[in-house]
C-alpha cells in the first residue's frame, strides 16, 4: 500500500526572511511632509501666535491670575449675554434648518436649468456685502419701514417693534446664514437615491414614515454640517445684533469689543475671547460624538 504522505509545509528561505526584514526597517520618506511646512509656518504666525498672546493677556492683565475669569463667570451681566448669545444662534440654527431644508430638496429633483437658477439665488446674498445687507434690513424693519407699512395698511397692525429686538436680530442673521446650511443639506441629499421613496411606499410605508424612516436619517450629515457651521457662526456675530439691536440684545462680540475699545479692559475682553473659543471647541466634540459615526462634512467619507 502507497503511503498517504503529509502535506508539506511551506519553507521559509532565509532569504525571504531577510528581505522582509529589510522592508519593514526600511527609512520612510519624510520629503512629502516637507509640503506641509509653508501651510504650519502660515497658521503658526496668523493664528496660534496671536492666540498665545490672547491667552497670555487673559491671564496677566492687568496682573498674573485668574480674576478675568472669575469675573466672566460671576458677572449677572455676562452670563445673561453668554445665554443670550447661545439662544440667538440656536435659534437662528433651527430657522435655517427649517428653511433650508425644502429648498435644498428641491434643488435635488428640478431639472438642471432651474437646478443652476436656485443655486444661484443661494450664492447671490454671498456676493454682496453683509454690511449692505444689514443696512437694507434696517430700512425695511424700522417703524416706518415697508414692512410696518404694509402691515398696516392691509390689517390695520402696526408698528410692531421689528427692530431693536430679537426677532430682528434673528432674521437678518437667518438670511445670511442660510446660504451654509443650504449648500452642505443639497450636498448630502444629492447623494440619496431617489428610489429609495417609492420603494418605501411600494412596501406599505406612509409618504411621512417613509420621509422619517428612510429619506431624513440619510440627510443627516447634511443637517450636522450645516448645524454646526451656521451655530458657530451666530455666536461671533457683531454687525447685526450692533446694527438691528439694542443695548438690551447685546451678544458676546459687542460685549467684547466694548471691554477691549471702551473700558481698556484686554483682560476681560481676552477671557471672553478664550471662552467663546473654548466653547466652540467643546460643541464640535460634542456634536463628533453625538454624530455616531456620520461624516459631519458630507462628501467627505470617514
Amino acid at each position: 500500500m502507497s503511503q498517504i504522505s503529509a502535506p508539506s509545509r511551506p519553507r521559509v528561505t532565509s532569504a525571504g526572511k531577510v528581505g522582509s526584514e529589510a522592508n519593514q526597517r526600511a527609512p520612510r520618506n519624510w520629503k512629502p511632509f516637507l509640503l506641509l511646512v509653508p501651510a504650519f509656518l502660515i497658521v503658526s504666525l496668523f493664528f496660534l501666535a496671536p492666540l498665545v498672546d490672547v491667552f497670555i493677556r487673559s491671564i496677566t492683565d492687568p496682573r498674573l491670575g485668574l480674576q478675568n475669569y472669575v469675573w466672566l463667570f460671576t458677572t449677572e451681566t455676562n452670563i445673561t449675554v453668554t445665554v443670550r448669545t447661545f439662544g440667538t444662534a440656536l435659534l437662528v440654527t433651527v430657522v435655517c434648518v427649517l428653511l433650508a431644508y425644502p429648498y435644498a430638496y428641491l434643488m435635488t429633483i428640478v431639472g438642471d436649468r432651474t437646478r443652476n437658477l436656485l443655486q444661484l439665488f443661494v450664492m447671490l446674498p454671498l456676493w454682496t456685502s453683509i454690511l449692505v445687507r444689514t443696512l437694507a434690513w434696517m430700512v425695511l424693519l424700522q417703524d416706518t419701514g415697508p414692512i410696518n407699512g404694509f402691515l398696516e395698511t392691509a390689517f390695520g397692525i402696526g408698528p410692531l417693534p421689528l427692530i431693536r429686538s430679537t426677532f430682528g436680530v434673528a432674521l437678518a442673521m437667518s438670511q445670511v446664514l442660510l446660504p451654509f446650511m443650504v449648500l452642505p443639506l443639497y450636498s448630502a441629499m444629492s447623494k440619496i437615491d431617489k428610489r429609495l421613496l417609492p420603494a418605501a411606499s411600494n412596501l406599505g410605508a406612509r409618504p411621512i414614515t417613509a420621509f422619517f424612516t428612510v429619506y431624513l436619517p440619510l440627510s443627516r450629515p447634511g443637517i450636522f454640517a450645516g448645524s454646526i457651521t451656521v451655530f458657530i457662526l451666530g455666536l461671533g456675530f457683531y454687525i447685526i445684533p450692533s446694527l438691528l439691536g439694542s443695548s438690551k440684545e447685546i451678544m458676546i462680540s459687542a460685549l467684547m469689543y466694548q471691554q477691549i475699545s471702551v473700558f481698556l479692559m484686554w483682560g476681560q475682553g481676552t477671557a471672553l475671547g478664550i471662552f467663546l473659543l473654548a466653547a466652540t471647541v467643546l460643541i464640535l466634540v460634542v456634536v463628533g460624538r453625538l454624530s455616531k459615526g456620520a461624516s459631519m462634512f458630507p462628501g467627505v467619507e470617514k
